[in-house]
């Protein structure tokens, strides 16, 4: 299977958004609970991090991914991938290329901070060589009012 990773472009936008607010709708498998515009997208994950990259299978976007630095060589993770159409192997080679530019740019870990509930991206990053750094209690409340951890993992670059 062969997948094409590249930085994100403006361009990519609108793909990343029709991946990203399903998800938010789903519930359950993201701290966000209210959908993007694609203007608010374009900043928060296409201008805002230093590195934030798209994936690609049979030339079309299937993932994203984009990597906040929160101090200098220390970066926070997200990554979405499509769920209405999963291909196998996306993230794995997201991860590859988001460790490569972390490590480029200077960095020394990377960190994912995942709500409790997530169990499908607690089991990701664990797969990814992620370990489990620190336990953030009652750290994000969900509109339903529901009060959940959040599971800090961390990679060493």
């Amino acid at each position: 299977m062969t997948f094409e990773t590249r930085t994100m472009t403006a361009d990519d936008v609108p793909a990343c958004v029709a991946i990203l607010n399903p998800i938010i709708a789903a519930g359950g498998t993201t701290a966000y609970e209210d959908p993007y515009t694609e203007e608010h997208f374009l900043e928060h994950y296409c201008n805002e991090p230093p590195v934030s990259n798209v994936i690609l299978y049979n030339s079309t976007i299937i993932g994203f991914q984009a990597a906040f630095e929160v101090e200098q060589g220390l970066y926070s993770v997200g990554t979405f991938t499509d769920r209405n159409n999963p291909v196998r192997g996306a993230g794995a080679a997201l991860m590859a290329k988001t460790k490569e530019d972390c490590r480029t740019r200077g960095g020394t870990a990377i960190l994912a901070k995942i709500t409790e509930d997530n169990t499908g991206a607690l089991a990701f990053y664990s797969k990814m060589g992620f370990e489990d750094f620190e336990v953030d209690k009652a750290a994000h409340t969900r509109k339903s009012g529901k009060v959940v951890d959040k599971i800090i993992k961390r990679y060493s670059l």
